[in-house]
């Protein structure tokens, strides 16, 4: 039996919805948030992406990097062969890619940059910085860099026998803290400018003061511990 046509308005109907279909496909894009089962690359139309996160090719672990147009590395996080277990650095670099900021892969922590740490202090008080005058007087000092708008200080104070005295500490010219008694050890934590914008990258001065307040005698003071802090 020969093929008889098609209703023209059945054909009609057809081509209808296969418009519709494909202008729905065109005009429909997946989520610019989402990137599942590949790695997204950030950069210029030509040359190595500056940004690139995802699975590397060959391998188990997904990476995160920055870098920049010259294609120096910039930032690098991975987390191995994303196990449990397995190692997680953060490493940032300079222009150079010289890193400069990374954390301790085995330990935790932070690996570089090293920082200074209070070598062991003299255990015999009448080496000690002190004083046997009455006015207050600067027994020991110290210059910084101000990196963090916080300062912890610790300081074991002492006076010599049947004495009694008082010791403070000042920050590029004003007390920081209170006014201890000797024999009493100066704890205090507190910022180091009522504007860290106005000192951040400056040299900080700290100054030991103490005074005799009887009528003879040495004041002693020794600081123990001092590290900057966040807010």
């Amino acid at each position: 039996m020969p093929q008889l046509p098609e209703d023209i308005i059945d054909r009609l109907t057809q081509m209808e919805r296969r418009i519709q279909q494909l202008s729905t496909a065109v005009n429909t894009r997946p989520a610019l948030n989402t990137v599942t089962g590949g790695t997204l690359e950030v950069g210029p139309s030509s040359g190595s992406p500056v940004f690139k996160v995802g699975k590397w090719p060959g391998t188990n672990e997904y990476r995160v990097e920055l870098r920049r147009q010259t294609g120096q590395l910039a930032l690098s996080m991975y987390n191995g062969d994303g196990t449990a277990g397995s190692l997680q650095p953060l490493r940032l670099y300079d222009k150079a890619e010289r890193e400069i900021v990374s954390d301790d892969i085995n330990t935790g922590g932070l690996a570089r940059p090293w920082l200074n740490m209070l070598p062991p202090q003299d255990s015999n008080t009448a080496r000690w910085p002190q004083t046997s005058l009455t006015t207050m007087t600067t027994i020991a000092m110290s210059y910084n860099v101000v990196w963090q708008p916080k300062m912890r200080l610790v300081m074991n104070t002492r006076a010599s026998s049947g004495a009694t005295g008082s010791v403070q500490v000042l920050v590029n010219g004003a007390q920081w803290g209170s006014t201890v008694a000797a024999g009493t050890d100066f704890i205090y934590e507190a910022p180091i400018s009522s504007d860290f914008g106005s000192v951040y990258g400056t040299q900080l001065k700290v100054e030991v003061q103490a005074q005799v307040t009887s009528a003879s005698g040495t004041v002693y003071a020794n600081p123990i511990l001092m590290y900057g802090r966040q807010t």
